[in-house]
């Protein structure tokens, strides 16, 4: 009768996780899809700051270039008297 009686335990214990485990499941996935939504919207954030600081960076560079054309044109355009030997 113990072998028995161990059995009808074992079944019982396996029944009863089996049971919990169906109720938790769920809730686990639920909690995993909104854990994963908040990764995604920092990845989506982190996105739109790398876009932005590029352009930041390419306006900077467009900002020097019209820079240095400047000063190269001011260059050229210098008159110095002619020169008298």
């Amino acid at each position: 009768m113990d072998s028995s009686g161990e059995i009808i335990v074992k079944r019982l214990a396996a029944i009863i996780l089996l049971g919990m485990l169906i109720f938790v499941w769920p809730l686990h996935s639920v909690a995993q899809i909104s854990r994963n939504g908040t990764v995604s919207q920092s990845r989506d954030s982190r996105k739109a700051a790398k876009k932005q600081q590029k352009a930041q960076k390419k306006y900077a560079k467009a900002q020097r270039k019209a820079q240095r054309r400047m000063l190269k044109t001011e260059r050229k355009n210098t008159k110095y008297p002619p020169r008298r030997f």
